[in-house]
């Protein structure tokens, strides 16, 4: 076992620890659902048709059910993710959103999020990459009402 630097401090960790996990799954789910938001419903300053225009282009076809089904990942997934519902399916489909959005989109203008690079979407990609190796976790709804995870 390790030592802690500040000793005093073991009390609230060890009290603490429990919301580590939680905290990680539900701020993600929560993120990505304002983006899913612009996708479906035009708000925070969306545009489904700007989107759909911008997904033709980038060759994701066909553009508007392609824009409908990645806002659903990311908005519906986000909030499953935030409840723990369904978490592994949720955190895999928006994994493999954020895989086909580094790829199409980020890969080509390097790493750095201010040039438009892939940092900030391969981060969310792999932190639900963990979510979903790890599942909804203790203070999930599949857990509390199921008494099993997905």
């Amino acid at each position: 076992m390790s030592t802690l630097f500040i000793p005093a401090l073991g009390g609230i960790y060890g009290k603490l620890a429990c919301l580590a996990y939680p905290l990680v799954r539900v701020t993600t789910g929560l993120f990505l659902m304002p983006h899913g938001a612009m996708k479906l419903f035009g708000w925070f300053g969306g545009n489904p048709e700007n989107t759909a225009e911008f997904f033709s282009k980038i060759g994701i076809e066909p553009a508007m059910p392609m824009v409908i089904a990645v806002g659903a990942v990311e908005f519906f997934g986000g909030l499953l993710l935030v409840l723990g519902l369904f978490t592994r399916p949720a955190a895999a489909a928006i994994v493999v959103v954020l895989a086909v959005a580094v790829e199409r989109v980020h890969l080509a203008n390097g790493f750095f999020v201010y040039n438009g690079g892939y940092e900030h979407a391969m981060m969310w990609a792999f932190i639900a990459l963990a979510v979903f190796f790890r599942g909804g976790g203790e203070f999930s709804v599949d857990r509390a009402v199921v008494g099993k995870e997905f």
